[in-house]
């Protein structure tokens, strides 16, 4: 079928890294792997920080933008079978999606949606009550946090299906890093001075002036509990934050290395080089970083946060620890600094990735989801096309 893929939280080919870019041309290729079309309709970013008034222009502009793609034939021809939107919440409404589904009857597709009900009548009150009547207007809503579910589901209309549907990867680029491990492991010793004899802990987030740094301090502050334990630290990430999380890792005695910030082909070699994935996740939905860790066959120390416990199967792949609490963190860091664990639960990780985490286990996923869907009638009545 011919796809509109929409993201009105960041277009799939915004020049600006994140994971929830990632994810979204995940999405993509797990589409065209099951032999969908898909286009990209609109580039129109709806998010806003709390302003009403820009709220209510954002509204205005897609209004206009949705009676234009109707207008302009340009979901029509070739002719758009179903409408597919990612990341629907209410700081990133969609303004376009359920008014062009309606007006050419078919299918609307929602993927990773969520529901502050806190918001309600709040400072994005507009985006909120759009993303419920989204919610409501769906045939399939397709959940990769499974910690959204709770609180998507009140808003489902009576027709709405509900699909969860694993966070994935493409796996492929991680088993091929690992036979270039020595090498990597080797230029990243020389190039930042750690040490090759001890295990390296490796963190991969940008560097955000809210919770990606309260993660950063926070894991600054376990590691400084372990003062004396032998190991390295490999920091990849950049941002507008870096001199506050520089200062964070200023005191400890391990070795810290900055790498700064990477390219997503690089990171396959940089993790595979790496022996032990940590993040607190602090506020965290479920993190592509350490999905892509786990795909490298890392074990991981991570707070238990949002959906992270679907990513990290704990006493499994890694070990989960209370969000936001440094001491429960350092002893989890301090037990995974034993060689035969880290081995036992990377492997473990690593068979995990593959088994329900890969492109190809979501590509078949999504494919069944939306056959089924266009078999089912419409929340308004109106007949799919097929």
């Amino acid at each position: 079928m011919n796809i509109a893929f929409y993201a009105p939280m960041k277009s799939p080919d915004d020049p600006r890294p994140s994971g929830d870019r990632t994810v979204a041309r995940g999405l993509i290729d797990a589409l065209r792997l099951a032999g969908h079309g898909v286009v990209v309709p609109s580039r129109f970013r709806s998010h806003d920080r709390g302003d009403p008034a820009r709220q209510a222009r954002l509204q205005a502009v897609g209004d206009r933008l949705a009676e234009r793609l109707l207008r302009q034939g340009r979901v029509a021809r070739p002719r758009i079978d179903l409408w597919f939107t990612y990341h629907l919440y209410h700081k990133a409404p969609d303004w376009l999606g359920p008014r062009v589904a309606t007006a050419l009857g078919i299918p609307y597709v929602v993927a990773e949606a969520s529901v502050a009900g806190k918001q309600h009548g709040g400072r994005w009150a507009q985006g909120f009550e759009a993303s419920l009547a989204a919610l409501s207007r769906a045939d399939l809503v397709i959940g990769l946090n499974p910690a959204d579910k709770a609180g998507v589901m009140p808003w489902l209309g009576a027709e709405t299906a509900y699909r969860a549907l694993p966070p994935f990867v493409d796996t492929q680029p991680w088993r091929a890093s690992a036979g270039r491990r020595t090498d990597t492991r080797a230029a990243l010793a020389a190039r930042h001075g750690l040490s090759p004899d001890r295990p390296w802990l490796i963190v991969a987030a940008m560097m955000r002036e809210d919770q990606k740094l309260a993660s950063y301090r926070l894991l600054a502050e376990a590691l400084g509990r372990l003062d004396g334990a032998a190991f390295d630290v490999l920091i990849v990430g950049a941002g507008p934050a870096e001199p506050q999380v520089r200062l964070a890792f200023a005191g400890l005695s391990c070795r810290v290395a900055f790498h700064g910030a990477a390219a997503p082909q690089e990171m396959p070699d940089l993790l595979a080089a790496a022996d032990l994935a940590v993040w607190p996740a602090i506020k965290e939905s479920w993190s592509m970083a350490l999905l892509e860790a786990q795909a490298a066959g890392l074990p991981a120390v991570a707070g238990n946060s949002g959906g992270v416990s679907g990513i990290v199967e704990d006493e499994i792949t890694g070990l989960l620890t209370p969000e936001g609490d440094a001491e429960a963190f350092a002893a989890a860091v301090c037990r995974l600094l034993d060689p035969g664990l880290r081995t036992r639960m990377g492997t473990a990780a690593y068979r995990r990735a593959e088994r329900y985490h890969s492109l190809a286990a979501a590509s078949a996923a999504l494919d069944a989801a939306l056959s089924d869907t266009l078999g089912r009638p419409t929340p308004t009545g109106k007949a799919k096309t097929a």
